[in-house]
């Protein structure tokens, strides 16, 4: 029999919709799987569940003529991102008790679309690395199996979602932080175009790297969310690209980008690493399908290569020095004071001339793919890492590197502010997720999202559980349903 998490946030909007589920039900269906696994995955820092019982009785009580598609659905909000009078920790303990004044421009926007957050979702501390394993919470696991990670640093988010704890969740990808989560636990990770999604109402826009965005199951709720973030805020730094015709849902749904151009390599860019077969081949059957549905796919050459790495590692130093009350700087983890004593060592002339060669690289790279519509490659060099793999021997200078070649391809179109889907179209020899990256061009995520979506269809559909999936039944705990799949 079908529970209630087995449909996707748009059949749970439906179904509200129809009046066979309130948003009550949902939610409190939803916050009992958020009991029963929320640790074991180590989705969530913050538990909010009184909150989000009242928002959903709130959700039930408007009228049926103002309620968007996502309406009365369960959601979860990062951990980096501010929500006012919700503790929000940034993945680390030198904030474990700050509690912020105000909400972010997502959080705002999400609220009014009647989504309903259940909490905070687990990060890494400051969003400086790629795994969610910090002070503040158990690590973030990947729903597949536990001994892995579910990456960062929206790794909560991907694990929440993947493990059935809620269907969508917002999150944040500054160098791939949306994407690698997906990919390691077979979901659809959205980076938008730079300049969509408001970073607001804090910051500078960070030089461009880092947007909000969605993550999900299906295309569809992706897009769907997407549609709710993607709302024009006055004062942002970057201009947003327009609005598609019908939104990115009707973009989605439609499914019919055209016979396109796409280009195709595996070389990774940002380290000259080997590429793990499976990611390979996991890019080959993308290009099989995308073939078959009348798509020209040609080799080409990456748009940027390792040269452009110290560029953007002297950019991501900068990024560390997040402000940190000097009290509490040596409560924060090995790799997050390395990073900042690196940044800290960056003038101001090396960083404007590092962001104009980091510019200059972007435009040649650009003209080398001007002919392609979309770009093909692998997320990641390889499909998993265990928990606690990058810091096995706590030299965080090791655990950087280790980084840098794991996930040599997302940070790229941080840098260029394309838009960039993780998608998961493989799977190892053990039945583990592993995903591939489809590029468009700036301001063209309509595009981007339909052929993604008719990649989902080629594929017969990605909508697939874990066995943890089922460790949770009505409510009840009937097994750890760790490994494996569902039906």
């Amino acid at each position: 029999m079908a529970e209630p998490h087995d449909l996707t946030a748009l059949e749970q909007a439906a179904a509200i919709a129809r009046s066979e589920l309130s948003s009550v039900e949902l939610v409190a269906h939803h916050l009992d799987r958020v009991d029963a696994l929320g640790d074991a995955l180590g989705a969530f820092v913050t538990v909010t569940a009184e909150r989000a019982l009242a928002a959903a009785r709130a959700a039930d009580a408007v009228p049926a003529d103002q309620r968007g598609p996502l309406h009365g659905v369960p959601t979860a909000i990062k951990d980096l991102t501010l929500t006012a009078g919700v503790r929000t920790t940034f993945g680390s303990a030198a904030f474990a008790d700050f509690v912020p004044p105000v909400d972010a421009d997502v959080v705002r926007l999400m609220t009014a679309a009647g989504l309903v957050s259940l909490g905070k979702t687990t990060t890494s501390e400051l969003g400086c690395s790629l795994y969610s394993e910090g002070l503040v919470a158990p690590p973030a696991r990947n729903p597949w199996d536990l001994a892995y990670t579910a990456g960062g640093s929206s790794g909560g988010a991907a694990a929440a979602v993947a493990g059935g704890l809620v269907p969508v969740a917002q999150g944040s990808d500054g160098g791939g932080s949306l994407r690698i989560p997906a990919s390691l636990c077979g979901l659809v990770g959205y980076k938008p175009s730079r300049g969509l999604v408001s970073g607001g109402p804090l910051g500078f826009g960070a030089f461009g790297l880092p947007t909000n965005g969605p993550i999900g199951r299906t295309v569809a709720d992706v897009a769907a969310l997407l549609d709710v973030l993607a709302e024009p805020v006055p004062g942002e730094p970057y201009l947003p690209p327009p609005r598609p015709e019908g939104g990115h849902l009707g973009a989605a749904r439609r499914a019919a980008p055209g016979r396109l151009r796409i280009g195709r390599f595996t070389a990774p860019m940002l380290a000259d690493e080997p590429v793990h077969p499976d990611c390979v081949a996991a890019v080959d059957r993308a290009a099989a399908l995308l073939t078959a549905a009348g798509h020209e796919v040609v080799e080409v050459d990456p748009p940027l290569g390792p040269a452009a790495w110290p560029l953007f590692e002297t950019v991501w130093y900068v990024l560390a020095l997040a402000p940190v009350p000097p009290e509490r700087e040596a409560q924060l983890l090995p790799l997050t004071r390395l990073l900042r004593s690196r940044g800290a060592a960056v003038s101001a002339g090396t960083l404007v001339a590092t962001l104009g060669e980091l510019q200059a690289q972007v435009r040649l790279g650009a003209r080398r793919t001007a002919e392609c519509d979309l770009l093909l490659c692998p997320t990641l060099a390889v499909p998993q890492a265990p928990v606690g793999w990058f810091i096995v021997d706590g030299d965080p200078a090791a655990d950087f590197d280790r980084q840098r070649r794991f996930s040599p391809y997302c940070a790229i179109f941080n840098v260029t502010g394309e838009p960039s889907v993780s998608l998961p179209i493989g799977r190892t020899a053990t039945d583990l997720p592993v995903g591939v990256l489809l590029t468009g061009r700036y301001g063209d995520d309509a595009r981007l999202l339909g052929t993604a979506a008719q990649l989902e269809h080629c594929s017969d559909g990605w909508d697939r559980h874990p066995a943890i999936w089922r460790g949770v039944d009505s409510a009840n705990v009937n097994g750890s349903g760790v490994g494996g799949s569902a039906p």
